[in-house]
């Protein structure tokens, strides 16, 4: 999608978000997986680079800025929290300091209004450039409208406002006006910086209201025009933890939606948690109660069972994961079969229909093509090769206390059951380590590695316990 020319974006992300009840900033609480302010700004980013997008932060300003720095975009500063209309007094102070080219448009986001659309703020913007306007207001109609800023339009058919009305200030005919102001914007820069300087804080919060504008612009001539939003979870911001569950709630419902458009058979999508970064390909099916979480992808073909927790992790294609799963930064290749019940941390990946079964767990491993660990494993700092059998109950004894080894096992290896290998160790290709052994030196290919106490067996000797037991 190309990006917009003489256009910037500010988004407010100062406040505090009192009714949340929280120490975190308002803006770093999460839906969708993810920070409220990094859905936004995710969403802006399509229309403008990064460098032309201005977070104005406030409250607990170097947590909100060390949260969202990686996306490149720029930062003003709000100490004082005195209204919409102070922070772009802000912006306006910041780029009168800088010496920085002033946008030509600046487009004004609200940091706690998640399900921005990217098309929606397009719209806006070629909304504003079309009708000539010195201000576009983004409006929305709710079921109930009640408590809500009102923007009363010249004609009910037309484009032109003629103010925002505040819900205490409405009189008895406006009540039923239905179209809510949502506190996204676009402004004419230079008509906006004009008037910025002559808000007034006269109003019950003794704040810089941004809506101030509106009033300035209509009584000097200038044009101040709506655009509707065609969803209105789309305006809809967050004061309580509630709400942002009713904001997570649309957002993972959009997602699973989107899901099942592309191909993907999801069971009681109302059971399943999926993240706005997710991906899946066509024909795999999720069943209840599963979560996708953070960047996971995966691709066609694949059955995720219920209870499954997969995040940060790729699959490839004809996975099967099978009930209970838990998967974090894993890679999983075509073929491959999880679970029940596997744990696979950090860095493991699991090679073309490779087997990691029943109460397994793994670590910064590499198993091969065709290879097998199906019962009661501890596989860490390990790189397998393929084919390897992997007997019930078998570890890779990869830490000392202090360091962590690597255990190499080649092609083809056959790993009996119970059998604990103590790294730094190397198993050779084809080689057979007997059930029950500890190993601590290298085995060579082909050989059979035996590393446990001589059996013995002492006939009768049940019986003399018995007796001595029993006095006789």
């Amino acid at each position: 999608m190309e990006l917009l020319q003489d256009f910037a974006i500010a988004i407010m992300a100062a406040g505090k978000g009192t009714r949340l009840k929280s120490k975190r900033p308002k803006v770093l609480h999460e839906i969708g997986g993810r920070a409220l302010l990094l859905h936004v700004i995710a969403a802006a980013k399509t229309v403008v680079p990064p460098e032309q997008i201005y977070c104005i932060v406030g409250h607990q300003a170097e947590q909100v800025t060390a949260a969202v720095a990686h996306t490149g975009v720029r930062f003003i500063a709000q100490p004082e929290q005195r209204g919409t209309g102070h922070a772009l007094q802000m912006v306006k102070a910041w780029f009168t300091r800088q010496g920085e080219p002033v946008p030509r448009n600046l487009l004004v986001l609200s940091g706690d209004v998640p399900l921005i659309l990217p098309e929606t703020i397009r719209r806006v913007c070629e909304a504003h450039l079309g009708e000539q306007a010195a201000m576009t207001i983004l409006t929305a109609v709710p079921p109930d409208p009640t408590g809500y800023g009102r923007v009363l339009r010249r004609t009910p058919e037309g484009v032109e406002v003629t103010g925002i009305v505040e819900q205490k200030s409405l009189r008895p005919d406006q009540w039923s006006a239905p179209e809510i102001n949502s506190g996204i914007y676009c402004f004419q820069t230079e008509a906006l910086f004009a008037r910025l300087d002559l808000l007034s804080t006269e109003n019950a919060h003794g704040e810089y209201y941004l809506t101030d504008i509106a009033a300035m612009l209509v009584e000097d001539g200038e044009r101040v025009v709506a655009v509707r939003a065609e969803h209105v979870d789309e305006v809809l911001g967050a004061n309580t933890i509630a709400e942002m569950m009713h904001l997570d709630q649309a957002m993972r419902a959009a997602a699973a939606r989107s899901l099942m458009a592309q191909g993907v058979t999801i069971f009681r999508p109302d059971t399943c948690v999926i993240d706005a970064e997710v991906t899946v390909g066509a024909d795999t099916i999720l069943e209840p109660y599963v979560q996708l979480l953070g960047a996971t992808h995966i691709g066609s073909d694949c059955r995720i069972r219920s209870h499954s927790v997969i995040q940060n992790s790729t699959l490839g294609s004809g996975v099967l994961v099978r009930n209970g799963c838990v998967l974090e930064g894993a890679e999983i290749a075509d073929g491959a079969v999880l679970g029940p019940y596997a744990h696979l941390r950090p860095e493991s990946y699991i090679g073309e229909g490779a087997h990691v079964g029943n109460f397994v767990e793994t670590k910064k491993l590499r198993l091969g093509k065709g290879s097998k660990a199906n019962h009661l494993n501890y596989l860490g700092d390990a790189e397998i090769g393929a084919g390897v059998n992997i007997g019930a109950g078998a570890i890779t004894c990869n830490y000392d206390g202090v360091l962590k080894h690597l255990t190499t096992i080649g092609d083809g290896a056959f790993i009996g059951s119970d059998s604990t290998l103590v790294a730094p160790i190397r198993i050779g290709a084809g080689a057979y380590v007997a059930a029950g052994s500890s190993i601590t030196e290298d085995v060579a290919p082909g050989a059979l590695a035996l590393g446990r106490a001589r059996q013995v067996a002492k006939e009768g000797w049940a019986a003399r316990r018995k007796a001595k037991r029993e006095g006789i």
